[in-house]
């Protein structure tokens, strides 16, 4: 048995931030970051809630934020005794806005404790609004929440049901400010979310159908967002078809390419959308020694014609490298900006915390300590995966 679950209310186009004037409440936290201060959209989410009889604070966050900033954020809640957590921003805002949830709600837990067996008792307090500017983490719809352990440098892996939001608000206008290179890297991690959805252990009917509708659109109108900024058909697209692929991975899981960049991300720090676009092509190869079937229907659905599964899944790492090359990602790590010192150094811990992480039993072919330090090698280098 699995339990399925999505937002309670999903808002979709244009206007759609004035669902927040209908909301009820009295006061709300609002979890962003710089960037999105800058552009505008704090106030007017501020403004809405304003409208609505809600008064509200803000807390800000940095990229990939810290167990630390957690706990700020978390105290911060308690002192104020919001009845909504409002999460607006890229992934990592509406992360620290779930993680912050939690620790209100429960503030004599750790957040170590999330996992997805468990029973969270959420809501006693308030409820959670995510309102994404960025195409790509689908947390806006999604169970799952990455936190920075610094002292570690590990990021952490958490999911629970109950951490899936109240309402997700997809308003077409905002990802109209993204500038090309966090596109491409959006785009490729929302990709890389339909992907694992569709070939992880735990797939089923719902989680494909979402899978598949986010892959086609994503290969339709991925280009045209980075080519043309202000095509907006294409730019709402890649917004629904994240939210989508976040929707697919809840109801499924994540794979071998999130334990390779949740490990690698943690300890090099690139942005985790540009290594789910190093990884996808050599995650195929490895995994179509035995999913090679699901991997040519994702091939078939994107108009893919070939005589045999092998054939259709070489087409498609084909096409997924040329999607990358340009959008100007890079294609191994070294092209990543990764030093050969520093990743030698600690290619052994790597591969081994790849081997510990919570998802890769998701995965559809086993990862052996010695495949994966195999397997990190070939993508340093840039080699086909023939193993």
């Amino acid at each position: 048995m699995r339990e399925l679950t999505f937002p309670r209310t999903v808002v979709v186009g244009k206007g759609g931030l004035e669902y927040l004037k209908r909301v009820g409440g009295k006061r709300a936290l609002v979890v962003c970051g710089a960037t999105v201060k800058k552009m505008g959209f704090v106030d007017r989410v501020v403004g809405y809630l304003k409208e609505a009889g809600i008064e509200s604070k803000t807390f800000e966050v940095e990229p990939e934020p810290s167990r630390e900033t957690i706990g700020k954020g978390a105290q911060l809640a308690r002192d104020y005794e919001p009845d909504w957590i409002i999460g607006l921003g890229g992934g990592s805002n509406i992360d620290a806005a779930k993680a912050i949830w939690f620790l209100y709600e429960r503030p004599e837990m750790d957040l170590a404790a999330i996992n997805p067996f468990i029973r969270l008792g959420l809501r006693k307090k308030a409820r959670l609004i995510c309102i994404p500017t960025t195409s790509g983490s689908g947390s806006d719809a999604s169970f799952a929440t990455v936190i920075t352990d610094l002292r570690e440098e590990r990021k952490m892996e958490l999911a629970n049901a109950e951490l899936v939001p109240d309402v997700s608000i997809l308003d077409p206008d905002l990802p109209m400010a993204m500038p090309q290179r966090l596109v491409a890297d959006t785009g490729f991690d929302a990709l890389s979310h339909a992907l694992e959805a569709y070939i992880a252990n735990e797939r089923n009917d719902f989680s494909d159908a979402l899978a598949l509708m986010a892959v086609r659109l994503i290969f339709k109108y991925l280009p045209r967002a980075y080519r043309s900024p202000e095509d907006r058909e294409a730019r709402e697209k890649m917004h629904n078809a994240a939210t989508m692929a976040g929707m697919a991975f809840t109801q499924s899981d994540v794979a071998l390419g999130h334990a390779l960049g949740h490990v690698l991300g943690g300890i090099f720090h690139v942005p985790h959308g540009r290594l789910m676009a190093v990884f996808i092509p050599y995650v195929i190869e490895y995994n179509a020694k035995v999913v090679s079937e699901r991997y040519a229907e994702i091939a078939k659905a994107v108009g893919i014609e070939a005589k045999t599964n092998e054939e259709a899944v070489e087409r498609l790492v084909n096409m997924i490298k040329d999607l990358r090359s340009e959008l100007g990602e890079p294609a191994s790590l070294s092209e990543a900006g990764i030093k050969r010192e520093d990743f030698e150094k600690r290619l052994d811990e790597l591969a081994e915390r790849v081997t510990k992480s919570v998802v890769l039993p998701s995965n559809p072919r086993a990862l052996s300590l010695e495949n994966a330090k195999k397997l990190l090698q070939y993508i340093y280098e840039g080699r086909r995966v023939d193993f």
